[in-house]
């Protein structure tokens, strides 16, 4: 006999992005700046990062889809996205405020990294806000610079980040038999 499901452990599901998926990753990122990452950038910083205004879908769902781009999904609704570039380049990775401690954004960069190593990559790299260096850093990558890019005249912080791939096949450590 199995034990019945506990409440808020249902199981995340990671799919490629879609196009049906524009307005709800649009929402996830707005809400993920908006709420999440105020309790480490001002408002002012906020407004200038999130930009609604100046946001709109069919220009977002384009950015999507140039991307190798994935949603993760908690009972059919969408609970975060990522994706990754041909060059190892995390360009987004957020999680719903209501989905956050639940194993979204560590399945999510799990899958960019099997997504990586299958590319054979040697890195993946991102520029990572102050709210979700702990993260990554909990994930392996380590911080190369901290920045301090201006958006809409508003300087922020964030900070370049890498984690080696030194187990990639073809990749700078693997040895040939001779």
């Amino acid at each position: 006999m199995t034990a019945p499901k506990r409440p808020g452990t249902s199981a995340v599901a990671i799919r490629p992005y879609g196009q049906a998926d524009a307005a709800d990753t649009l929402a996830t990122f707005l809400a993920a700046v908006t709420e999440t990452a105020a309790a480490d950038y001002s408002a002012e910083q906020i407004q200038a990062w999130a930009r609604p205004e100046e946001r709109d879908l069919p220009t977002w769902n384009a950015s999507m889809q140039e991307r190798n781009s994935y949603v993760a999904t908690v009972d059919g609704a969408l609970a975060g996205f990522t994706d990754v570039n041909a060059v190892g380049y995390i360009d987004m990775l957020f999680v719903a405020p209501r989905y956050q401690r639940r194993g979204v954004a560590r399945q999510l960069i799990a899958r960019v990294e099997t997504h990586a190593r299958t590319a054979q990559l040697i890195e993946l790299t991102a520029d990572v806000s102050v709210t979700a260096r702990p993260f990554f850093e909990r994930r392996g990558f380590t911080v190369d610079v901290e920045q301090h890019p201006v958006l809409g005249g508003v300087r922020l912080t964030n900070y370049k980040m890498t984690k080696k791939l030194l187990d990639s096949p073809h990749g700078p450590c693997e040895q040939v038999a001779t």
